[in-house]
């Protein structure tokens, strides 16, 4: 029986590379369609027309890229990448002093890593070129898809755009399509007419604008870590409870920058179109930043950079019988807060190819092999398996922006932080962990690290409950008995003085 397969992916950013990159190990032929010019180019535009924010690549990306079957692909990537031990929150002292305060992630010392979009895509597509049985097409645009013909059509784009003239359509025929195409996904889009999908879409009242802080001005042999205005290694915040703003570093010495707020913010700050409303507001609540971005520049990059939404993305399959399958934002966008979109999207690559290895082996042992019912067994399987994790972490990603712009000030917050590593570190036995700890260093499910940390919380509140009920039930007690004694006592001398009537009275008679 012929095991190759031609194996069609829509989409060439990180996800979809890997997931190229995961087929062509198997020896599948691939092709890759992306509707952009080659994203290593400088000048192609991504979709939302702006850098995009930086991304932070934790245990699950790697490991991803780990069984990739590509033995240089993490040292690779890695070269690129600046460790980021924890949050540093910024703000200013009730007597007008700026202050900075680190807030480590791990208790164990463990990081996670800064690293530029961009640059993780190349790296990728740099690998995949070499592959002899990959061909990558840009500017290529999916326009249609019959899932139960396995056939695609594309409109091919000269110079990433659509000529004036009728462009060009082409069909590929396929034997399983991966659409790893982000949030607005064409390949979600089509599968839809084919599958029953329930699909829920949210825009939370949240909009993010980019800025950058440059690197310090230093000689061309200085070090990476002397270019830096503030520490490379942490995650910077300035939180507004309403609103924040972030900084992550990049490996030229910058920092990539969010402004995160209310659309009516927005609307109050494009008011003036001078832009006079801008750096007042910053040094209003994120001080020091217009020490780190000159007020020309925050205003600059105010208008030039686009406002945009953020989106969070649910739906239900993610396949359709044997021919279509989606992964990434494309099944599960979110919002960035827990820095778990793309490593989200790296594990979905992961399991969806483990699941497919699993049921090829079996269908191997069957005396009639039917490779498509095979991988429509295993896609189903991976739509079961996955649907409740890539929700959990949709929700999770949510809930952490509460705690990023508001939470990080919070005593009750940095206590129950405080005492969980204190378990986990020094009660090891206990398996006691973080919530974020097991998102970011761990492969446990989603939908499993939900579960536990709410059996911790729990767990936490009833030993609080039995520290504080402990000593007050022990005064109760306490009080009791003294209570008991004292009605004992006047009982006893009452009882004592009625006796003593009782028996002046007999002798009397």
């Amino acid at each position: 029986m012929d095991k190759k397969q031609k194996i069609v992916v829509i989409g060439a950013g990180p996800v979809g590379s890997l997931a190229a990159l995961y087929a062509a190990s198997r020896g599948d032929d691939v092709e890759i369609y992306e509707l952009r010019g080659d994203l290593r180019d400088p000048s192609t535009t991504p979709l939302n027309f702006t850098k995009s924010i930086n991304l932070a690549l934790s245990e699950r990306g790697i490991n991803a890229m780990r069984h990739a079957g590509q033995p240089k692909l993490i040292d690779h990537v890695m070269g690129a990448t600046i460790p980021m031990r924890g949050r540093m929150i910024h703000g200013k002292r009730a007597n007008g002093g700026l202050y900075e305060e680190g807030q480590d992630y791990d208790a164990h010392g463990r990081n996670i890593l800064a690293i530029d979009r961009g640059g993780l895509n190349k790296r990728l597509l740099d690998i995949l070129e070499e592959m002899p049985n990959v061909t990558v097409f840009f500017n290529h645009k999916l326009t249609g898809a019959d899932f139960r013909r396995n056939k695609a059509w594309f409109e091919v784009r000269e110079n990433g755009t659509a000529s004036q003239l009728r462009a060009s359509e082409i069909e590929v025929d396929f034997d399983l399509m991966i659409g790893a195409d982000g949030a607005h996904s064409a390949v979600r889009y089509h599968m839809m007419k084919y599958a029953r999908m329930d699909y829920e879409q949210v825009y939370i009242d949240t909009m993010w604008c980019e800025f950058h802080i440059q690197p310090k001005p230093v000689a061309a042999d200085a070090s990476l870590q002397s270019k830096f205005l503030i520490s490379p290694n942490h995650l910077h915040i300035w939180p507004g409870k309403e609103f924040m703003f972030i900084a992550i570093p990049s490996d030229d010495g910058s920092f990539t920058c969010t402004l995160f707020a209310p659309a009516s913010l927005y609307a109050h700050l494009e008011s003036d179109p001078t832009g006079s409303l801008v750096p007042p507001f910053f040094d209003a609540h994120f001080p020091g930043v217009t020490a780190l971005i000159p007020p020309p520049d925050l205003i600059a990059s105010f208008h030039r950079n686009p406002h945009l939404p953020l989106i969070s993305i649910k739906c239900s399959p993610h396949h359709h019988n044997a021919s279509v399958v989606i992964v990434g934002d494309a099944a599960h966008a979110m919002v960035p807060f827990y820095g778990q979109g793309m490593n989200a999207g790296l594990e979905d690559v992961r399991i969806l190819f483990d699941i497919l290895d699993k049921h090829a082996r079996l269908d191997e042992l069957s005396a009639a092999p039917d490779r498509a019912a095979s991988r429509a067994r295993a896609l189903a399987e991976y739509t079961a398996v996955r649907i409740p994790d890539a929700h959990a972490i949709n929700d999770l990603a949510l809930q952490n922006y509460v705690e990023m712009r508001a939470s990080v000030l919070s005593p009750a917050y940095r206590f129950r932080k405080w005492l969980e590593e204190a378990l986990s570190k020094y009660l090891p036995g206990l398996g006691w962990q973080t919530k974020y700890a097991r998102v970011s260093f761990g492969n446990e499910r989603y939908s499993e690290v939900v579960a536990r940390s709410e059996h911790q919380g729990k767990m936490l509140v009833r030993g609080l409950v039995g520290l504080v009920g402990v000593p007050v039930l022990a005064g109760a007690v306490v009080l009791l008995l003294r209570y008991k004694r004292t009605v004992d006592v006047g009982l006893r001398a009452a009882f004592g003085s009625v006796d003593s009537m009782v028996e002046l009275m007999a002798m009397s008679t």
